[in-house]
């Protein structure tokens, strides 16, 4: 991870870190107009991909999307879409297994994931490793509740901890599709070390680092390295 992360540092035409102004400037205006160009230009492939998943997803028994109220920019709450990978009662479940099996809890507290999840099912396992169960958040970030590159958004029951570890880039910027932590670790990315990643990210804020970070995104997804 550390390589990727110094490759981070340098990204951009210039290899120079962004100052304050040219952050402050793309974060108050250009990412948004950045966010809605990229959604309206790939909204054709979207929709239909988007339509042939959820199909799929029906067809595996239960309801093809799933949505979450999770922690956004200024602590706002909103609902973030997903196409459904779990079982629908997954969250008692959740509950059931850390309950039953201290190994899991343990692993639950220490990094906000299981790395083994039994609550997924079988066609979300294909979702998560491709990344495509994130499709619909791409109307997240046309309606403004998210951008495609930032900090991941999390649940209310995790807010504590982000909060414990510093992550004050969880609440300074709407929440991303991807970012610096999905590209560098994947899902083999422990708790702490994303939100450094996170923080590290919005201290480097600009367009070419949020091109680049598609781009390397793009290429992640096709190794399938997701969980």
């Amino acid at each position: 991870m550390s390589d990727l992360s110094t490759n981070f540092e340098f990204a951009g035409a210039t290899g120079v870190t962004p100052t304050r102004a040219r952050i402050l400037r793309y974060e108050g205006m250009g990412k948004r107009l950045f966010d809605i160009l990229a959604v309206i230009a790939i909204l054709p492939v979207l929709l239909p991909l988007i339509a042939l998943l959820a199909l799929a997803v029906r067809a595996d028994g239960g309801p093809a999307f799933y949505s979450q109220i999770r922690v956004g920019q200024g602590g706002k709450r909103f609902r973030c879409y997903k196409l459904r990978t779990m079982h629908v009662d997954a969250e008692a479940q959740l509950v059931r297994l850390c309950n039953e099996n201290p190994a899991l809890a343990l692993e639950w507290s220490v990094n906000q994931k299981l790395d083994d999840d039994p609550r997924i099912t079988r066609i979300g396992r294909l979702l998560r490793r491709t990344s495509l169960d994130e499709l619909p958040q791409f109307f997240n970030v046309l309606c403004g509740t998210m951008s495609l590159v930032g900090p991941r958004p999390f649940m209310l029951d995790q807010e504590a901890s982000y909060k414990g570890a510093m992550g004050r880039a969880y609440y300074k910027m709407r929440p991303g599709i991807t970012g610096l932590w999905q590209v560098a670790g994947r899902s083999t990315t422990a708790f702490v070390d994303r939100v450094r990643f996170d923080e590290r990210y919005y201290a480097r804020l600009s367009l070419l680092n949020d091109l680049w970070l598609c781009v390397m995104t793009v290429a992640v997804v096709l190794r399938q390295t997701g969980k």
